[in-house]
């Protein structure tokens, strides 16, 4: 076990766990990110179990691939780089309360309709996959599902992104929890430069190197 990765353990729990709740129903209702539950009863675990379950295997698979993506690359690589000694703990930050802080627009937006339910890892990820592009905005290229043979560089790709989860959480309709998307993003961005200020300054030149 001393060689498992943090990435590596969250993508088994969640397997595990997902998985479990696919076919237990009382186990995926207690779970499920419900708004009027919490706020009727105080269930503020769910802004932790819901990270931990998903809808069906496209959307395990879907958040899990991502995850193993940027996170191996986030924890073993750039984090190491930026916080000697820590990097592993600031990680499990970025995850954890990523998967906090992008349900909270939706908990007060839902917390009195009793129709709404949410669940999976979808901001955490998106947390996780900005704090990459903050530490290393230009490195490497990201492709897009759908569109073949389009690849821009990840600071572009988040700008494309934050607009469009944005947009998408504004239309609403989809059922997909856009909100979630748009602020764990937001905080992957944030989070890290909070603890270390330097690396807003670094993505500033990085920045301008790159089109100056």
């Amino acid at each position: 076990m001393e060689n498992v990765t943090v990435t590596a353990f969250i993508i088994l729990l969640t397997a595990i766990s997902s998985i479990l709740a696919f076919n237990n129903s009382v186990m995926r209702g207690s779970a499920l990110f419900y708004p009027h539950a919490m706020h009727q009863r105080g269930e503020w675990y769910r802004f932790i179990t819901s990270g931990f379950i998903h809808a069906d295997y496209i959307h395990l698979i879907v958040n899990m691939f991502v995850l193993w993506s940027f996170g191996s690359i986030l924890e073993e690589r750039l984090l190491p780089l930026v916080f000697q000694g820590y990097g592993r703990i600031v990680y499990v930050g970025i995850y954890l309360l990523g998967m906090i802080v992008s349900d909270v627009p939706s908990y007060f937006k839902h917390r009195t309709d009793a129709t709404y339910r949410g669940l999976g890892a979808s901001g955490a990820v998106a947390a996780v996959v900005f704090a990459s592009i903050l530490i290393s905005p230009f490195d490497g290229e990201i492709g897009f599902f759908l569109i073949p043979g389009l690849h821009v560089k990840p600071f572009v790709f988040g700008i494309i992104y934050l607009i469009y989860s944005a947009y998408m959480g504004r239309r609403g309709g989809d059922n997909v929890n856009h909100d979630a998307h748009f602020y764990g993003a937001l905080f992957g961005l944030i989070f890290p430069g909070l603890i270390k200020p330097e690396l807003f300054i670094s993505l500033y030149h990085q920045i301008l190197q790159q089109w100056t």
